[in-house]
């Protein structure tokens, strides 16, 4: 069973977090899926993955070859055709117990400097954690990204 990791960013944005976290996964052998809700954010983050210095090989869901992607970029509704290990979501894109209890992990990020993002992401822990799927918390309020209890 997998656990869900909520990332609360306050000083860095997604696109400082996410080479981080996907390059981690990678490094474990696993499959990603990073499911966002907005195509526009989609379409800027592959441009952005690909420009970044260390490089993240992916595709934006809907490609001839998303099953061999290592990081696959999905829109609610778009299966991940990739059999990924790991879920990475953005912008409150729903992700269910079951899904967690399939996967190695789940990363759950979320803009703490959006009132709407924080509760969708507190809904999201209770329903989580509700249905017995282990979860941390992270916050990079200090500078570093830290474990709080």
């Amino acid at each position: 069973m997998g656990n869900a990791l909520f990332y609360h960013l306050i000083r860095s944005p997604a696109e400082k977090l996410l080479p981080v976290l996907i390059g981690k996964s990678l490094q474990a052998g696993w499959r990603v899926e990073l499911r966002g809700t907005d195509p526009a954010r989609m379409d800027w983050l592959d441009r952005q993955l690909w420009l970044d210095d260390g490089f993240l090989p992916h595709g934006l869901a809907g490609g001839a070859h998303d099953a061999r992607q290592p990081v696959l970029l999905t829109l609610p509704g778009q299966a991940p055709a990739n059999a990924p290990a790991c879920l990475m979501t953005l912008n409150g894109a729903e992700v269910t117990p079951d899904e967690v209890a399939r996967l190695d992990r789940a990363c759950l990020i979320f803009d703490g400097g959006d009132a709407g993002a924080v509760a969708r992401a507190r809904d999201q822990w209770r329903g989580l954690t509700g249905a017995g799927i282990t979860a941390e918390y992270w916050s990079d309020e200090d500078g570093r990204w830290l474990r709080k209890r």
